[in-house]
């Protein structure tokens, strides 16, 4: 079952060797040119920002940022 979602067409102006392109990676990927730009838009510009610090590992640090370089001195 397909969903049509509401769109309105626009213009977006581009040089002559990024459009080429573009129209390669659409035939390479077997899509349209029209949706990669719609992905490259909601990745870039519509993502919602960082929350926050992104958590490595969830143990209690040993040493501070300043000590970094230690850890290769251990055997």
């Amino acid at each position: 079952m397909h969903t049509m979602t509401h769109m309105v067409k626009t213009q977006v102006y581009l040089p002559e060797e990024e459009l080429e392109a573009l129209h390669r990676a659409a035939r390479r990927t077997g899509r349209s040119v029209a949706d990669l730009v719609r992905e490259a838009i909601r990745r870039v510009w519509l993502q919602a920002p960082a929350a926050g610090p992104v958590a490595l590992w969830d143990g209690e640090p040993t040493r501070s940022s300043v000590e970094h370089d230690v850890v290769h001195d251990e055997p």
